[in-house]
């Protein structure tokens, strides 16, 4: 199963480049064209949409009609570059076709990385050789 994860604003934990330090970014709100607006639009802060599963309600399959049309996604990953966000994070995208599901978040807030190292005392093979 393919899903796909989206939000509209809030902070995310990347670097402005490939191997650069890792930042606590604001998330840009999303772009009035995209699926992550579309989303917001809802007023549901917090969702995961599934269209995959059995049945044939007509509520699913106007979900899916409205899936199949082609809008910006936003993809936010080890790297974010607000100052050009659309040339670098958006692309046309049919989620119908993409995933399966969408798990969606309005704000989101960064990831608190793992300490590095391993504690006083701890095998040389910690966290593996436990």
């Amino acid at each position: 199963m393919l899903i796909g994860f989206g939000t509209d604003r809030g902070t995310v934990a990347a670097a402005d480049d490939w191997n650069g330090p890792m930042k606590v970014k604001a998330v840009t709100p999303a772009r009035p064209d995209s699926w992550e607006f579309a989303f917001r639009k809802s007023g549901i802060m917090r969702s995961l949409t599934d269209w995959r599963r059995p049945g044939n309600s007509i509520g699913r399959r106007e979900l899916v009609e409205t899936l199949r049309e082609p809008r910006q996604e936003r993809a936010i990953g080890v790297v974010y570059r607000p100052q050009t966000e659309f040339l670098s994070h958006y692309f046309e995208a049919v989620l119908a076709e993409q995933f399966d599901a969408y798990v969606w978040f309005e704000e989101t807030r960064a990831v608190t990385p793992l300490p590095v190292g391993r504690p006083k005392g701890a095998p040389e093979t910690y966290p593996f050789g436990l």
